[in-house]
Parts: C-alpha cells; structure tokens; sequence
C-alpha cells in the first residue's frame, strides 16, 4: 500500500463541504472519508492519489 505524505493528508478537505477527511477503509483498500454528518461522501484513493472529485464520490452505504 502506498502512504501519503503527512503534510498532504493535513491539508486535505472534502471539496464538497470544506469539512476535515478521516482515513476509513473500503471493500478496495483505504479511502477517505466527510466527517461532515450533512456531507459524509467517500473518496477513494488510487496508488497513494487521492480522487477528491466531488462526482467521484460516493455516499456511506
């Protein structure tokens, strides 16, 4: 598995809401998640890049 570096995983926000990203793993290996209860969409992450597309992600199931 391939990590961030700490100073980018600080930075990120949820393109949605602006809210803070907590790390959570899915059924496709780590992702990101809203911590925002209004937002709370799922950002995965592809080779250590995170997609934080707000069309890319998907709603807690």
């Amino acid at each position: 598995m391939v990590t961030m570096e700490p100073w980018l995983r600080e930075i990120l926000r949820c393109p949605n809401c602006r809210a803070e990203l907590k790390d959570v793993t899915g059924e496709s290996g780590p992702e990101l998640a809203c911590t925002s209860e209004a937002c709370g969409l799922i950002y995965r992450i592809d080779d250590g890049v995170p997609v934080l597309l707000v069309d890319e992600g998907r709603k807690p199931a």
